[in-house]
């Protein structure tokens, strides 16, 4: 960055928005929630592996992220190692799309889950690879912007495919549906080409690399910022477990297709109108972001909660829209505000395992998030979401014990 680090800076930017843009829109295109549990069910996937869905997605881009993180954090140029991902993500959502367009029933179900636990693996290796990359390319109060820019324009399309979805514009087929998965295969690909051309500054290999796997895990040991962000960041996962059993409350059956619509237009409508102020105000403060989205979720959910309680019957589809609409908005905040808050925070060069090290544990808290549906199935979703609204209070008071990362000089 000798010569022009201002249009360096600038073409740097342009790359994450734009590598970001691709890869969010095609994780909206791709949803295990909906559109894969959605699509699973019209060919005759039986319900066990449908099930497997979200647990496979999740733990499979979390868990591995410790292991994969020995071998970033010992890259000079890490970039290399998100391309890789990205393209594996493509390769796997082309894999989903024709198992179903040629397979049908068990098989298909099988080859789908597979071929999405191998996105997911190659997801953890964008994930431990990306604030390392973040913040050698970007500099300490443009971090949030990129983020929440490419999230409000990723939401646009994601709106435009809930809209089309909603009204019927497209047949309501299987085979539309994968060719919206083959289309986000497409995006991480050219992800992968358009990430290439970033202008990474290189480091020396850290020695701690090499370490066993129990050095890996000495920051938790050591670091109190790192524990207080992992304490607020696992509880702010009731941000993310929260839709399902808001849905619940309106009796609504996500593999419908008018439901589907309906909840992603929520999420993009909520992402749209949020990711960059969430962004913005992560800059400033991401541990007042953390607190804020705390709050707002712990308000919401509770609110959800009583209103299931004093009402008669099911909750009303658009009260439950509402909720959601709110619910996604604190997402977008918990995710935004945690996201800046690793990439800004002093890890003594250690940015990569750091991440692995949240992202492992917080994968094994969202394994043990499986229990809140034996618990809405004995007591109903208004138990459940009453003790996510609590979780979600309880990350704002953590949150509150983080320091002000931003206040440090970049």
């Amino acid at each position: 960055m000798k010569a022009g680090p201002l249009s360096t800076l600038n073409r740097n930017i342009a790359v994450h928005v734009s590598a970001l843009t691709a890869t969010k829109t095609a994780d909206g295109l791709i949803d295990p929630k909906l559109v894969l549990a959605w699509l699973m069910s019209s060919i005759g996937a039986p319900g066990f592996l449908i099930g497997l869905l979200v647990p496979v997605r999740e733990a499979g881009s979390l868990l591995p992220q410790l292991l994969i993180a020995r071998n970033v954090q010992g890259t000079l140029r890490k970039k290399y190692w998100w391309v890789a991902g990205s393209a594996v993500q493509g390769l796997a959502a082309f894999g989903i799309a024709g198992s179903a367009l040629v397979l049908t029933g068990t098989a298909a179900a099988w080859a789908i889950v597979v071929c999405l636990a191998l996105l997911a693996v190659a997801r953890s290796a964008c994930s431990v690879s990306y604030k390392d990359v973040l913040a050698r390319s970007i500099e300490k109060g443009q971090r949030g912007r990129v983020s929440g820019l490419a999230g409000t324009v990723s939401a646009v399309a994601v709106f435009a495919f809930a809209i089309v979805l909603a009204t019927g514009l497209l047949p309501r087929e299987p085979r539309v549906i994968a060719g919206a998965i083959a289309l986000a295969g497409g995006l991480w690909v050219f992800a992968a080409a358009v990430f290439c051309l970033l202008d990474e500054t290189p480091n020396g290999e850290d020695a701690t690399s090499r370490d066993a796997l129990a050095a890996m895990l000495r920051p938790l040991r050591e670091d109190g910022e790192l524990r207080t962000y992992i304490a607020t960041r696992g509880l702010l996962i009731s941000t993310a477990l929260a839709p399902p059993f808001l849905v619940m409350l309106g009796n609504a059956d996500a593999t419908e297709f008018g439901n589907l619509g309906l909840l992603i237009l929520a999420s993009s409508i909520a992402a749209i109108v949020s990711s960059y102020v969430w962004g913005a105000l992560s800059d400033r403060s991401s541990r007042q972001t953390m607190m804020l989205a705390g709050l707002l979720s712990g308000l919401t959910l509770a609110g959800a909660s009583l209103t299931a309680f004093v009402s008669s019957s099911t909750v009303a589809s658009l009260a439950v829209a509402g909720f959601v609409f709110l619910a996604q908005i604190a997402y977008q905040g918990a995710r935004g505000g945690r996201k800046t808050h690793l990439t800004d925070m002093e890890t003594h060069d250690r940015k990569a395992v750091y991440t692995a090290v949240s992202n492992s544990v917080i994968g094994l808290l969202l394994l043990a998030g499986g229990l809140f549906g034996l618990l809405a199935d004995w007591s109903g979703p208004e138990i459940v979401l009453a003790v996510l609204a609590v979780m979600s209070f309880l990350a704002s008071v953590t949150a509150f014990g983080l320091s002000e990362v931003q206040r440090d000089k970049a």
